[in-house]
């Protein structure tokens, strides 16, 4: 088995069944919160400093591969290695449509990337991360653009995939102020999660904005609460983006977000935009697809998030580095890392469209990881 679905097995293994044999669309949202700057927040970059430069390294490694003189070097972390990796390995196989965006970020892009108008999001504790404007112009670029990406897509699907250093906090943040009871349930990129501070964090800013404690809110029907005014509380460039493509392209093709936690809080995020102001969507298009660490991390519970956020089926590639010969990706069994860049979506996308199985995506990993250590 390469490819196990999770939750809402019969509606999952339909979209498997439909896109088997299909090259998708591939998409990398970035974005940036300075909640990426809390200390021992995220393992996705070993300091605060480092983990501004995160995205913009994993997009010049996605867009270019191996250099001998990369403008932005891949980050060090604590163990492991980016999940961009895996994603870049697919890629390279598939040769694929692929599109960049800039949702807001703090530094420029080595690479072209789509400049979607968005700026980076303050530290989500303020109860202010980004204003209402910004939010409904990314929006709006979101569902502009889900469309160019469905039409070129056509019969296929499309991947969507995020890279925000911060982003499971954010993610946290938007759950629970749609009064999903997430807490204790998302992913890091720690081995353990950091349960308590994570929703420390979130908790400050929603009471910042006023949407928690939940009990005190004036509208407490999760239909009733406005999704971008939350967005613009306690959320990321990357969510309401993402969101929106969504949105728009679920009405003509397949839709397969790539990520664990952070997925998950989009999908919910764009079910109630869709509810909030009647968008045309077709959610029974959409799965999320992740990664076995993420999936099968015991110190979360994706699963359960999953089930609790509706309909959506949850997937996840059955990829292993146990066998491998390198430490930097056996780290991944020991739960450093786990997902970004659309890794865990990419390696569906490579059982999908080339059949591969783990030895195969395995190699094609190791190759990139042996580029890396040689040059």
């Amino acid at each position: 088995m390469t490819v196990r679905v999770y939750t809402q097995f019969e509606q999952g293994n339909q979209w498997l069944h439909r896109y088997q044999g299909c090259s998708p669309v591939l998409a990398c949202v970035l974005g940036f919160t300075a909640t990426a700057l809390i200390p021992g927040i995220s393992a996705a970059g070993a300091t605060p400093e480092t983990r501004q430069y995160t995205a913009v390294a994993d997009a010049e490694f996605l867009y270019n591969g191996v250099q001998p003189y990369p403008h932005y070097p891949l980050p060090p972390l604590d163990a492991g290695a980016s999940p961009v990796l895996i994603t870049r390995a697919v890629w390279e196989a598939l040769q694929c449509p692929l599109y960049l965006f800039n949702a807001g970020l703090t530094v420029v892009p080595s690479v072209p990337t789509l400049d979607l108008g968005g700026v980076p999001a303050q530290c989500l504790t303020s109860g202010s991360a980004m204003t209402l404007e910004t939010v409904k112009h990314l929006l709006d670029q979101g569902l502009i653009w889900g469309e160019q990406l469905a039409a070129d897509a056509q019969n296929s699907y499309v991947v969507l995939s995020e890279c925000v250093v911060g982003g499971t906090t954010t993610a946290l943040a938007v759950l629970l102020g749609l009064g999903i009871p997430a807490m204790g349930k998302v992913n890091s990129s720690h081995p353990l999660c950091n349960h308590d501070s994570k929703l420390a964090i979130a908790t400050t800013g929603l009471q910042q904005a006023g949407f928690w404690p939940l009990s005190t809110m004036a509208n407490l029907e999760k239909t009733r609460i406005d999704p971008l005014q939350l967005v613009a509380a306690v959320g990321d460039p990357m969510q309401i983006v993402v969101a929106g493509m969504a949105i728009a392209a679920s009405r003509t093709v397949g839709i397969l977000l790539a990520g664990g936690t952070q997925m998950l809080a989009v999908y919910a995020l764009a079910d109630s935009i869709a509810t909030a102001f009647t968008y045309p969507w077709q959610p029974s298009n959409i799965v999320v697809g992740t990664t076995r660490w993420v999936a099968e991390d015991t110190s979360g519970d994706t699963v359960g998030l999953a089930q609790m956020v509706g309909t959506v089926p949850l997937l996840a590639t059955q990829l292993n580095f146990s066998t491998s010969r390198y430490p930097q990706l056996q780290a991944y069994e020991q739960g450093y890392v786990k997902e970004g860049v659309g890794a865990g979506g990419a390696a569906i996308a490579s059982h999908l469209a080339l059949g591969w199985n783990n030895p195969q995506l395995l190699q094609a990993v190791e190759t990139q990881c042996q580029q890396i250590i040689s040059q």
